[in-house]
């Protein structure tokens, strides 16, 4: 069994390993974690998707307390303006349309009656995209049988507070951290797996398994080991980014219960709002415009003043050919990143850490247990890139030479077999295994205005004047549920006031 663990580099991604390796282990393995307080973490994303709910729940961490220590708002959606035309916006939001009928899923029956004016658009039979809207939220867990809590949620928060959070709770749990700079890697002379590394000051750090958390540099998985990578840049063309935070413009700002993702003229702009401050971005393709005017143009359309100095961010998107070698396993931007648009890398940080713990090695390190966590991880970057690649392709927009590439780029096999599948007869040719599934393809796929030309012949087998009551109904319990719903702010007030709110409340209470 192996026993001696080195993670190298610390941020969100570090110490999300070494927690779950210090709950799900056993007690005898060591997990040490190496990581200089002179190199800054990149801290790319400060939104997630619901998974995380599971990752945290999984550790034991509780709820409210993380969300004080980390300023975390709740994030119901991801609001788009501008993606399918300017001036157009649509929520991707964290929950199904309806409830199926007759076991055929809830959009194949309001295409049929869609063009019934009392009918609606779609929209209103999904609670959180209807919450987003009014800027509700409740905090309710999920379930199934009620339209009132029909809805998942993941969070705002800022990532280097959950990353010293998770450092704090992995400490208490035995691990090891190392503060140090990495300046030399030693190789087993026949194999290549790597024995040790060696500091800045001098000190050796021998390992059994090295999980590389290095960033984009990927100190371990590339530098030492020359694994390679693959571009994906000719599908996901944005390669900068710049990044500040800024202040609410008064202490009545309403904290909206999404992040905004607002397309732009050459990439888009990220507003993901914490309960003290939001986080600002401008993500953009430097071949289409330039460093310096990107920064005019973030600075142009954020809301509040900056309270700190903007951070150029450079990457290529794309991923590692392998993210398990030999002895070494990438986690974070050592593996890949495909952009901050859906929030996935955390979550794929998430999916890379419960596959390594189900495929755990021994000393021999089997070959097939690397070559099955390498042969997943492939599958979520894969289905996870053509998620994003939709909001880029299926845009009508031709204002500017960025958004016509991306319009009319050639784009994967499979994501343009589930495009075509979902025109014909409105399937999203989802697997139940994919971090994005119906709902969440269906709603981008509305929203970006694709339609689908027929709808599952079994809808013709329901009796029309029942469905129609059964819609009605819906739309009227969500409606209702809304209504009665009180507001994000004051759910945070009430359930997990950071700083800033409880001292908006004391002022209030004065």
């Amino acid at each position: 069994m192996i026993k001696e663990i080195v993670i190298v580099g610390g941020g969100t991604a570090g110490w999300m390993t070494a927690a779950a390796l210090a709950r799900h282990l056993p007690e005898q393995c060591n997990v040490r974690l190496i990581e200089s307080d002179q190199i800054a973490t990149v801290g790319v994303g400060e939104a997630t998707i619901p998974v995380i709910r599971t990752f945290n729940e999984g550790l034991g961490i509780d709820e409210q307390e993380f969300m004080r220590e980390t300023n975390a708002s709740f994030k119901l959606a991801i609001r788009f303006q501008n993606w399918g035309e300017v001036g157009e916006d649509y929520y991707h939001a964290f929950g199904f349309y309806g409830f199926p009928i007759n076991d055929v899923s809830f959009h194949h029956h309001w295409m049929k009656m869609r063009k019934d004016p009392e009918t609606g658009s779609i929209h209103e039979y999904n609670m959180p995209f209807m919450m987003s809207a009014h800027d509700k939220f409740d905090h309710q867990q999920f379930n199934p049988e009620a339209i009132e809590s029909r809805y998942f949620y993941a969070f705002q928060f800022d990532a280097t507070l959950y990353a010293q959070y998770l450092r704090k709770w992995s400490e208490a749990r035995g691990v090891t951290r190392i503060e140090g700079k990495v300046t030399e890697v030693s190789q087993h002379p026949e194999t290549g797996f790597i024995e040790s590394v060696t500091l800045e000051s001098g000190e050796v750090v021998e390992g059994e398994l090295f999980i590389d958390c290095s960033g984009f540099r990927g100190l371990l998985i590339e530098q030492t080991l020359k694994t390679g990578y693959k571009d994906w840049s000719h599908w996901l063309p944005v390669n900068r980014a710049w990044a500040v935070s800024t202040a609410y413009e008064s202490e009545d700002t309403i904290i909206p219960p999404y992040t905004r993702a607002r397309a732009l003229t050459a990439g888009w702009q990220w507003r993901i709002p914490l309960q003290n401050r939001t986080g600002d971005g401008n993500v953009f393709c430097e071949q289409y415009l330039s460093e310096d005017k990107a920064l005019d143009q973030l600075l142009e359309n954020i809301e509040g003043q900056p309270i700190n100095e903007p951070r150029l961010l450079r990457f290529t998107t794309g991923k590692r050919n392998k993210l398990w070698q030999k002895n070494c396993v990438a986690i974070g931007l050592s593996a890949g990143f495909l952009e901050p648009l859906e929030s996935t890398s955390i979550a794929l940080i998430q999916g890379a850490i419960l596959l390594l713990i189900r495929n755990f090695p021994n000393q021999d390190f089997e070959p097939a247990t690397a070559n099955e966590f390498n042969r997943r991880m492939d599958i979520k970057y894969e289905e996870s890139r053509n998620f994003l690649i939709l909001h880029y392709h299926m845009t009508r927009r031709n204002d500017s030479e960025f958004w016509n590439y991306c319009r009319t780029m050639d784009i994967p096999d499979e994501l343009q077999e589930r495009i075509d599948i979902f025109r014909h007869r409105g399937h999203t040719a989802h697997r139940n295994s994919d971090l994005f599934i119906e709902h969440n393809w269906l709603q981008v796929l509305y929203g970006q205005g694709v339609e689908p030309e027929s709808y599952d012949p079994r809808v013709d087998a329901a009796d029309p004047e029942e469905v129609k009551r059964f819609m009605a109904q819906m739309k009227n319990d969500v409606a209702k549920a809304v209504q009665a719903m009180p507001t994000h702010n004051e759910t945070l007030a009430r359930y997990c006031a950071g700083d800033l709110i409880s001292k908006r409340q004391s002022k209030q209470s004065n």
